[in-house]
């Protein structure tokens, strides 16, 4: 017996590089917004996207009215949304919000450097908390993804508590690039360093990323163990590993680092006492 006849498919929406063409340019507007030091025009981001200028308004209408984007006489910006979705992904993972956040203001009044809350999760590093302003595009070390944990102090103490596969994989996914003439492109050199960085308890990254800042950094330690062998809540998800670190002109660091030290080490206890830190 010949099987039903079927009907036509529906048509497939056309896709662009990670999805549906309207999907990844509205995302991809979201990405310029937020990288930009200044407003974006409407021009700017059709230039930026490859597109016209009446898709750009297309998809701009309703990132603007979920407030994902604001638009300003200069043009767009980050909406008021955006602090919301930040303070989700904290809360998601476990990975701070209100006793973080006033912990890094007592930690930058007390070392006279802006202060870094930073994890490593599933592959990525991420800048979770800054005492920095937003608004001063001179820091080098802003809230979310980090694109170069190899020449950061962060992301050295980080890698450094990795198992070495999950440290390769890692460095395979994002590379090396070079930032300043003293960024550490070679793994050999790395896997050195980061010896150095679990000899020490500590990571330094002189003018790596940026010629202008140092920054220094530590891990939090594991919590003890929980005799009733249930997790603590509010704790990040297994396999996450978390830092503190502090970032200052690269000028004043050889005069300040050891008391820059020292109250990173006054500050971890405060940090663990309330965010326990699973182990991969």
């Amino acid at each position: 017996m010949p099987p039903p006849p079927t009907g036509p498919q529906a048509p497939t929406a056309p896709t662009g590089p990670t999805g549906p063409a309207s999907v990844d340019r509205a995302l991809a507007i979201l990405d310029a917004v937020a990288d930009a030091d200044r407003p974006l025009g409407a021009k700017a981001l059709a230039r930026t996207l490859g597109c016209a200028l009446s898709t750009v308004y297309h998809l701009t209408g309703p990132l603007i009215a979920r407030g994902h984007l604001a638009r300003t006489p200069e043009g767009y910006v980050p909406g008021p949304r955006v602090p919301a979705l930040h303070r989700a992904y904290q809360r998601h993972h476990g990975l701070g919000g209100g006793p973080v956040a006033e912990l890094l203001g007592h930690l930058r009044r007390t070392a006279g450097a802006e202060a870094y809350f930073t994890a490593y999760r599933d592959g990525t590093i991420t800048v979770v908390d800054t005492t920095a302003p937003l608004t001063d595009t001179g820091h080098p070390f802003t809230p979310g993804p980090e694109a170069r944990a190899h020449a950061t102090a962060h992301g050295k103490a980080l890698l450094a508590e990795l198992p070495r596969a999950a440290r390769r994989r890692y460095l395979d996914d994002h590379g090396m690039a070079r930032f300043t003439d003293r960024t550490i492109t070679s793994p050999e050199r790395f896997e050195a360093e980061l010896a150095r960085v679990r000899e020490r308890g500590f990571a330094v990254s002189v003018g790596e990323a940026d010629p202008a800042y140092t920054c220094l950094a530590t891990t939090l330690p594991p919590p003890p163990p929980d005799p009733s062998g249930t997790a603590h809540g509010g704790a990040p998800a297994p396999g996450a590993v978390l830092a503190l670190s502090l970032s200052l002109p690269t000028g004043d660091f050889r005069r300040r680092h050891g008391e820059l030290r020292a109250a990173l080490a006054r500050a971890v206890p405060l940090f663990t006492a309330v965010i326990p830190t699973p182990r991969p």
